[in-house]
């Protein structure tokens, strides 16, 4: 069942066009993110769903219901802000019931769903306390809080944890998406951070420039990118893209660089062959790449340019013909800045982009 629906969608500021027909699905129960750098559309998407911002064209479903002219109190949607935006007069229980009190709900209902949201979130003991006497993670719960009561049909989020730590962001992540599993309610996710899209959601929209890029699941994003631009902006390290030509020279298709000439394997070949495209882009991933002291068949010399210790890997930069080709490989890894050396590409895992338009070939 289809919970959220966003048909041919464009938002513009004057003449400056946020997003550009924008399609999106959201089924009933479902944490999707919308994942781009800033710029890329996903907040003015988020608050048009919200209804703080005006649809320039296009329609916005929840269900069956067409809700673009209804007011943000009337669409059944609840929206966690980047801002936690709390009353700092106000207690943490009188914030997270706050939205209830103003819909005139009962007393006693109000007080039964903020101790149930309250329990669930793990501040019970803090429901006296005023918002200056809270953590930022304690905080952000607060905020979350204040949505759980509403019971609405789709949860909001806007980049609710960019603020926090790197631990606490990393726990957040977690309690965040076992809360939505745990409630059921469809979600969408606004961020920046492919380590909480690619963590967090059941499926993910990449967005540049206004325009949605792909739409999918996180191994479906990671591992299959339907152009060069997401390849490059999901996953860290980035995937190393390679500008080369490519040549066919008797039976073998060869890649051309300046630092190297590669032949393909018979399925990068073929599609090399069948795009009819002369100039390409090799796509690998730096886990897809592999760092020898010694030369082989099909291997490319280079020379280490840095290294960086990420903890329980090491990424390795490699300069070659002008490029920098990143590996990553064992933390013990022997090679020092400087020192020559030799890669070579998995090829079961890479992929080659239109050098012109940046469309994925294979």
């Amino acid at each position: 069942m289809v919970a959220l629906k966003i048909e041919n969608v464009w938002k513009y500021y004057g003449d400056t066009v946020a997003v550009r027909d924008l399609n999106l699905e959201c089924d009933d129960g479902e944490f999707v993110c919308m994942l781009g750098p800033s710029g890329c559309g996903k907040s003015s998407t988020m608050r048009m769903l919200a209804g703080l911002e005006h649809i320039s064209s296009g329609d916005i479903l929840l269900g069956d219901r067409r809700i673009n002219d209804l007011a943000p109190k009337d669409r059944d949607i609840a929206m966690v802000f980047e801002n936690y935006a709390l009353y700092p007069h106000k207690t943490v229980a009188e914030n997270i019931g706050n939205p209830l009190r103003l819909a005139k709900v009962a007393k006693h209902e109000i007080r039964k769903r903020v101790q149930e949201a309250a329990d669930l979130l793990e501040i019970g003991h803090l429901l006296d306390r005023k918002p200056m006497e809270l953590s930022g993670g304690q905080k952000q719960r607060v905020a979350i809080g204040r949505v759980i009561v509403r019971q609405p049909q789709i949860y909001l989020f806007d980049e609710p944890i960019a603020h926090l730590d790197a631990k606490l962001r990393a726990r957040m992540r977690s309690e965040l998406k076992h809360l939505q599993q745990h409630l059921g309610v469809t979600t969408v996710y606004v961020t920046h951070d492919q380590l909480e899209a690619l963590s967090m959601a059941d499926r993910i929209a990449v967005m540049h420039e206004g325009v949605l890029q792909q739409f999918g699941t996180p191994a479906e994003i990671y591992s299959n990118p339907v152009n060069a631009w997401v390849a490059g902006f999901v996953g860290e390290p980035a995937m190393n893209l390679i500008a080369c030509s490519c040549a066919q020279e008797g039976n073998a298709v060869n890649l051309m660089h300046d630092g190297f000439k590669i032949t393909l394997d018979d399925r990068l070949a073929k599609a090399a062959l069948s795009s009819g495209e002369r100039d390409l882009r090799l796509g690998v991933r730096p886990e897809n790449v592999r760092l020898t002291a010694d030369p082989d068949d099909g291997m490319i010399a280079g020379t280490v340019f840095s290294r960086q210790l990420l903890g329980s890997d090491m990424l390795v930069d490699v300069l070659s013909g002008g490029d920098h080709i990143r590996v990553r490989t064992d933390p013990k890894s022997p090679f020092e800045a400087d020192e020559k050396c030799y890669v070579s590409f998995d090829f079961d895992h890479a992929h080659l982009f239109s050098a012109e338009t940046g469309i994925s070939i294979v």
